[in-house]
C-alpha cells in the first residue's frame, strides 16, 4: 500500500464462505488495490475481513470481493473506522 491509509472497515461474512477459497482468493483480489489488512476463517463459520485504505479503494475492493462471492455470502455485518495503519501488507490468517 502506497499512500496512507485513512478508512479501514471490518466486515465479518456469514454463509457458505469456509473451505470455497474466500480467503485465498480475497488476498488475490487485495492485490490489485492499494489496500492492507487480514481476513480470517472465525471457529463459528464465518470469516473475518479487516481491510485499510482510500475510501475509493476500499470499497472497489469490497466490491469485486461481493461480485466474485455472490452465491456464497448470505449475510454481512460491517463496522468502519478511522485507518490505524497498522498493516503493511494484505495477509490470510489462519
Amino acid at each position: 500500500m502506497r499512500a496512507k491509509a485513512t478508512h479501514r472497515l471490518t466486515v465479518l461474512f456469514a454463509g457458505h464462505v469456509q473451505g470455497v477459497g474466500f480467503r485465498y482468493t480475497t488476498a488475490t483480489i487485495a492485490r490489485r488495490y492499494e489496500v492492507a489488512g487480514i481476513v480470517q476463517n472465525l471457529p463459528d463459520g464465518r470469516v473475518e475481513l479487516v481491510v485499510e485504505g482510500m475510501p475509493g479503494e476500499v470499497d472497489a475492493f469490497l466490491s469485486e470481493l461481493r461480485e466474485r462471492f455472490f452465491n456464497h455470502i448470505r449475510d454481512e455485518k460491517s463496522d468502519t473506522s478511522p485507518a490505524t495503519n497498522e498493516f503493511k501488507a494484505f495477509v490470510v490468517r489462519r
